[in-house]
């Protein structure tokens, strides 16, 4: 039995311990784009999708979700996911493959679990500006750390790439925050003031199809 062509849809902003007193918003989902939300949230396993298409709720970039809970087929279902890519812990890196860094204060290298203390995300179009007479950019001194060879963590389905972390021990944390500050163009280096706090950093690299295109899921 193929899934519902589409989906009745409502949301609101997710306010914590207390009633929302936020606008509920209607809008219709095909099946393809309410899965996609659901593999961002949980990932491609087949079983856990079907439960939560079942249950009929999720929270999503801090919106719930609720439409009528439907028992997906998990043929027409897997059609769907296996479209989406797996983990490749094989895959090495490659900093030309990268897009965006997240740096992080705390806790383990994993992108799951307890949120940081502080955290950092910059985008190489953005880290990549030069400021006036310098001949290094902020994205420079970052994709050099990448040459100790961060290790493989994850394929993420909510940031469309796979991960690679690496721990910044004291001293290039240090080196870091000063050279990133010489090199940053104005409107970069308030942004760059918690590079102190830092202990990690993850590398974002989305997927690059045979063909040479980035994946579109």
């Amino acid at each position: 039995m193929p899934l519902p062509e589409t989906i009745l849809v409502k949301y609101t902003e997710e306010e914590a311990e207390y009633l929302s007193v936020r606008p509920l918003v209607r809008q219709e989902f095909r099946s393809a784009e309410l899965v996609d939300m659901v593999v961002q949230v949980a990932g491609k396993d087949l079983a856990r999708v079907q439960k939560i298409l079942s249950a009929g709720t999720i929270v999503f970039h801090s919106f719930r979700y609720w439409w009528p809970g439907f028992e997906a087929d998990p043929g027409p279902l897997s059609e769907i996911l296996k479209k989406y890519p797996d983990p490749d812990p094989q895959r090495p890196f490659h900093a030309e493959d990268c897009n965006e860094v997240i740096l992080r204060s705390g806790g383990s290298l994993a992108v799951a679990g307890s949120p940081p203390r502080h955290s950092l995300r910059l985008r190489r179009e953005e880290a990549n500006k030069r400021r006036l007479l310098r001949s290094r950019t902020v994205w420079d001194i970052l994709m050099n750390l990448a040459r100790e060879a961060p290790s493989y963590r994850e394929y993420s389905y909510s940031l469309r790439g796979d991960i690679y972390a690496l721990a910044l021990d004291p001293e290039q944390v240090a080196r870091l925050a000063r050279d990133a500050a010489q090199a940053a163009p104005r409107a970069l280096r308030a942004d760059l003031a918690v590079l102190p706090a830092m202990s990690q950093i993850v590398f974002i690299c989305p997927r690059v199809a045979s063909q040479g295109r980035k994946d579109s899921i």
